[in-house]
């Protein structure tokens, strides 16, 4: 950060020079540029008309940039944004300051900068001032929103931050890896922020529809510090411990029982533990009116802390007992089913086999209750500890395993769509060899990749533009 050498007027003439420049640019490449011979050669002129246009719309960008810097009205504003800090601000006049364009050239504009008037504290730390104006403007970290929406969605989408470097530098953007991982995390901030303060806005409602909600966790390895010296290169020592977000999807189904195609499932995930999913859910569930819909099957494997809240769930939201079902996956109960059998150790394989193929069929066909009894009588006959373990599992879910009911209204019986989430917004990107993370990095990233896989990465978009700039100050 620079004094500036000179004023918001001087830089709007320089800025217009500079369009005129460009202008006069693309006119020579137009009239004196040689014909095209062969396939390098199209190669290079393509690249310095990208080059020459894409100086061109950043010049004029930040023309625009300098313009409304200027207008009275954002002044105000300005005023208004420095007044709600809740430390007294002080105007130290204007700084050049270097903003990176999704275009790959970085421009210079002339903004307001404000500091406490103190711009040390006791222990001789320098603190860190505000551009209200580009704030207002949506431009936080010294990027454009276009460029930090491209660099977030990027690091989403690719395996690693080395690889969304990469793609980004291919496209004439060259960044470190510390800044796309910083702009990540911010740009989630910013996006959970605008959604405590001023709320979610979805256009989606679930009257009469026919609603599946699944909740399940995933894997994720935290890096911890360690106590004690650093290594000889000078690196912190850390513990990588293992930890379980907690995921969650909201979907529609047709009146065949196949997913709605037309209704985006809205995804997303915590690592703060099972109360906070459940919050996340039932902000979800409020926000787009499920008491109205049709039928809502919750659909999970049989993890205690998921079930152990899915009444109070219910309870909360208004749901009634005729309008509301609770489902153990059936591929998991079948799972289980399978371990009964293969603890039958006086069995042949292949009577093991029949024995398994036919109270899965009776599972599956509503008999329950007779699968119940056969698990319960095979225990009492040999009081195996882990024969106990799956009768305990069958007896506690046994009112969640109507299969035939649910079937009958053409609901799924299996959480296929929350397995899945888990994989594609999970799995693919956080889990792996060697990957190690920050909670609040890890933490971003499932919140930016659950609305990306979900499809709603614009209004992920649109709550960071709506954000107040008071209120990332």
């Amino acid at each position: 950060m620079k004094k500036a050498t000179y004023s918001v007027e001087e830089n709007l003439g320089i800025l217009e020079n500079e369009i005129y420049d460009s202008e006069l640019e693309i006119k020579w490449l137009i009239n004196e540029v040689p014909h095209i011979k062969d396939p390098a050669s199209l190669h290079e002129i393509e690249q310095r008309i990208v080059e020459a246009t894409n100086r061109l719309a950043a010049r004029i960008l930040a023309l625009k940039i300098q313009e409304s810097l200027n207008r009275d009205e954002i002044q105000e504003e300005e005023r208004k944004v420095v007044h709600s800090v809740p430390k007294k601000m002080k105007n130290q006049g204007v700084r050049e300051v270097n903003i990176s364009t999704s275009f790959g050239v970085i421009i210079t504009v002339v903004a307001s900068y404000f500091s406490q008037a103190v711009q040390r504290d006791k222990r001789r730390k320098k603190r860190n001032g505000i551009y209200p104006g580009l704030f207002l403007l949506g431009i936080h970290d010294r990027l454009t929103p276009k460029l930090a929406s491209e660099i977030s969605s990027i690091a989403v989408i690719v395996g690693s931050y080395a690889e969304a470097r990469q793609v980004m530098k291919g496209n004439g953007i060259s960044l470190d890896i510390k800044k796309i991982c910083n702009t990540c995390r911010r740009y989630a901030q910013r996006a959970k922020l605008s959604a405590r303060t001023e709320g979610y806005n979805f256009s989606e409602t679930l009257s009469g529809c026919r609603v599946v909600v699944s909740v399940d966790g995933g894997r994720v390895r935290i890096r911890e510090k360690k106590r004690g010296p650093k290594t000889k290169k000078g690196r912190s020592r850390y513990h990588g411990e293992w930890r379980e977000p907690k995921l969650l999807i909201i979907h529609t189904v047709n009146a065949q029982g196949k997913v709605d195609k037309t209704f985006a499932p809205f995804i997303d995930a915590s690592m703060k533990g099972p109360d906070a999913v459940f919050s996340l859910l039932r902000f979800y569930l409020e926000k787009i009116n499920v008491s109205s819909a049709e039928q809502v099957l919750f659909v999970a494997d049989g993890a205690r802390w998921i079930w152990n809240r899915v009444g109070s769930l219910f309870a909360s939201l208004g749901l009634s007992p005729h309008q509301c079902h609770e489902l153990l996956d059936f591929y998991h109960a079948a799972e289980h089913l399978n371990k009964v059998s293969g603890l039958q150790k006086k069995l042949k394989p292949a009577q093991r086999k029949r024995w398994f193929a036919k109270h899965r069929t009776m599972l599956k066909n509503g008999r329950s209750q007779e699968v119940v009894e056969a698990i319960k009588e095979l225990y009492r006959r040999s009081r195996n500890k882990k024969l106990k373990t799956e009768r305990d599992y069958f007896v506690r879910n046994m009112h969640r395993m109507l299969y035939s009911d649910v079937a009958e209204k053409s609901l799924p019986i299996g959480s296929g769509s929350v397995e899945s989430a888990i994989r594609r917004v999970v799995n693919l990107r956080l889990k792996g060899a060697s990957l190690f993370w920050l909670k609040e990095t890890a933490e971003a990233m499932l919140y930016l990749r659950a609305h990306y896989k979900a499809g709603r990465w614009n209004m992920l978009r649109e709550h960071v533009f709506s954000l107040k700039a008071a209120s990332v100050v």
